[in-house]
């Protein structure tokens, strides 16, 4: 009779029998943080600029709210900044029924703008 669950030491992974095989027992990490665009790339910039903040942040386990926070706040800060640019030069729905194309380059270019302006002062600082 074959055991049925065993431990290899010279990998550290545990087997469970499953009819004739032996499979490792892997787990999903369902601990790995998750963040959005603007939470990452905080991330990086705190590695890369603020080590010190980083290495605070990461050992005292604030981090990932700190990159959900600044996540959150920059796609608010975007969504905000994209409204009052789009009401100030007049992109409205008759604009995108008359001419769509105008209408799409216009929006793009707001929204890269919006997201400049986010990424200098909310982002990278």
């Amino acid at each position: 009779m074959m055991k049925k669950h065993i431990y290899d030491e010279s990998n550290g992974l545990s087997y469970t029998l499953h009819g004739d095989y032996y499979l490792p027992d892997l787990a999903v990490n369902e601990g790995e943080p998750t963040y959005g665009k603007y939470g990452m790339l905080r991330k990086q910039f705190l590695k890369e600029h603020r080590p010190a903040r980083y290495q605070y942040l990461f050992m005292t386990g604030e981090l990932t709210v700190h990159l959900n926070r600044v996540d959150q706040e920059a796609r608010e800060q975007v969504e905000t900044l994209v409204k009052q640019i789009e009401e100030k030069q007049g992109v409205t729905e008759q604009l995108k029924m008359q001419d769509l194309m105008k209408w799409v380059g216009l929006i793009n270019n707001i929204k890269a703008y919006a997201e400049e302006i986010v990424l200098k002062e909310s982002v990278y600082m």
